[in-house]
């Protein structure tokens, strides 16, 4: 029994645990629910917020992007507006134009029109006057009693007569105003000669003056029998001609320098006065010597100018040799100084020795100075000149090669000959053979010649004017003028000559008739 109800009592604690239990779980899960309701109820109040703050935002976008739009459309509309404003001024100014050149037209019509009935006006008074004139003709031949012939002939005589005195008085007239001007005109056209001279050197001769203070020094010249002269002539080299010229001596030879060395001879000797032979040996020998001096220091300075150092003496003997010589009248010093430079500047230019291509330049042309002692040409004794004195192998190749006689091996080579070419062709470099300049003027009247119509055709004025003579019977005017516009052009197009050329048509009509 005892048992019992201590097993009932822990059986009711334990229900009563339980239950206790079980209602304390009921609260909690109720706060919890009450909680969870709460917080739903707040997410669903911040969620509508937030809905509702988008969706006022989202408004306002729509509300600014709408009006950025009517603000675009409206400017759109405002510039379609001001383009159709400017296309319907436009519209109206093409409309204005259009009736401007109306009116024009039927001006010109009107004019054009008036012009027609003016001319067919003009066409029937002048009919009518050569009709007038021609009774007045027969009225006149009426009443003087002569005809035509013989009319003609009388008023041909008068006016003749009356021509001639005027003529005579217009010629008196011009001759004396010319013999007025006569010194202004000649010191002009010597003052434009002189102006338009290019040249920089005078072209050297085969022969040379020396100028002598009576002709009674002719006669000492020549001395007893001519043993004088002789004696110059042996000690020098040269030809002395003592002929009727008053006042002058010739010196002559194709030997340059003999020729200086006479001329400066000659000069001491007539100064002097004293001239016989032994006075004229001594100072032939003594001017020898300057001329030597002479010659160096002109090597010398030269090498100096080209910047060409450690050169062999007798090399700058032969270089100073060259002041006396020409080709074409160019001088050939200066020619091998300009060369020089050139070819210098073409070498640096390519990243070559500048020093040595000046070199080359400077000694190409040193054959010159004694081609006429040595067998060949210029280029082969030039080269065997500074192999003799210890040029290299570059140098004596471009004196030996620049004419392209050999085949090049060396650059400088090719660039010496560039230069020499360069040299020689510039403007005022050279003058013109005489047979270039005739062949100039044959190929320009040949030019002329070959355009139909062209009766003659003539080089003037040193070939810097053309003038042509058309036959007037096959060219007219207009076509004098054509002829001489394609006449200039294949004169350019054909030929090569400096400076311009003048082209003159001339045409003419010449009546002939023969008194019988």
């Amino acid at each position: 029994m005892g048992t019992e109800l201590c097993l009932l009592m822990v059986f009711l604690a334990l229900a009563a645990g339980l239950g206790v239990g079980f209602i304390a779980d009921r609260l909690r899960l109720g706060s919890a629910y009450k909680g969870r309701d709460e917080l739903l109820a707040q997410a669903h109040l911040d969620a509508a917020t937030l809905r509702k703050a988008q969706e006022d935002a989202g408004k306002e976008e729509v509300a600014k992007r709408h009006k950025e739009l009517k603000e675009e459309h409206q400017r759109i509309r405002d510039d379609l507006r001001e383009q159709e404003r400017r296309l319907d001024r436009r519209e109206t100014g093409i409309e204005e134009q259009i009736q401007d050149i109306a009116k024009k037209e039927r001006l010109l019509e009107g004019t054009q029109r008036k012009l027609a009935e003016r001319g067919e006006q003009l066409e029937a008074r002048d009919a009518e006057l050569q009709k007038v004139l021609k009774q007045q003709q027969d009225q006149l031949y009426k009443i003087s009693g002569m005809s035509p012939a013989s009319a003609q002939d009388v008023l041909l005589s008068r006016l003749g007569q009356e021509l001639k005195n005027e003529t005579g008085a217009v010629i008196l007239k011009h001759q004396a105003e010319l013999k007025a001007n006569c010194d202004k005109l000649a010191r002009e056209v010597i003052g434009m000669a002189v102006q338009r001279y290019a040249g920089s050197h005078a072209s050297e001769t085969t022969v040379s003056s020396v100028d002598i203070p009576n002709d009674e020094m002719k006669g000492r010249i020549i001395g007893r029998e001519g043993r004088n002269i002789r004696a110059f002539e042996k000690a020098t080299g040269v030809d002395v001609i003592v002929d009727d010229t008053p006042g002058v001596v010739i010196v002559s030879a194709f030997d340059s320098v003999r020729r200086e060395t006479a001329k400066l001879a000659m000069i001491k000797l007539i100064q002097d006065g004293r001239i016989h032979p032994s006075r004229i040996e001594e100072i032939v020998t003594e001017t020898q010597k300057e001329m030597e001096l002479h010659i160096r220091q002109q090597g010398k300075e030269a090498a100096q100018e080209a910047g060409i150092h450690g050169l062999h003496d007798k090399l700058i003997d032969l270089m100073g040799r060259l002041s006396f010589r020409t080709s074409y009248s160019q001088n050939v010093l200066r020619h091998s100084i300009e060369v020089s430079y050139l070819t210098g500047l073409l070498a640096e230019q390519l990243g070559l020795d500048g020093s040595l291509a000046r070199r080359c330049g400077f000694l190409h042309d040193i054959g010159k100075a004694a081609d006429h002692e040595m067998e060949g040409g210029h280029p082969a004794v030039g080269a065997e000149l500074l192999k003799r004195y210890g040029e290299g192998a570059e140098v004596v190749h471009a004196a030996a090669g620049h004419h392209d006689d050999i085949r090049v091996d060396y650059i400088y080579t090719v660039l010496v000959a560039s230069a020499d070419a360069i040299s020689a062709a510039r403007p005022g470099a050279r003058r013109e053979t005489l047979e270039k300049y005739v062949k100039r003027l044959e190929e320009l009247e040949a030019l002329a010649c070959g355009f139909p119509g062209v009766d003659q055709a003539y080089a003037v004025q040193a070939g810097r004017e053309v003038r042509v003579v058309v036959d007037s019977r096959q060219v007219s005017d207009r076509e004098a003028a054509r002829l001489c516009r394609d006449l200039a052009k294949a004169i350019e197009e054909t030929l090569t000559y400096p400076g311009e050329i003048k082209v003159s048509v001339l045409r003419e009509i010449r009546t002939v008739d023969y008194a019988r």
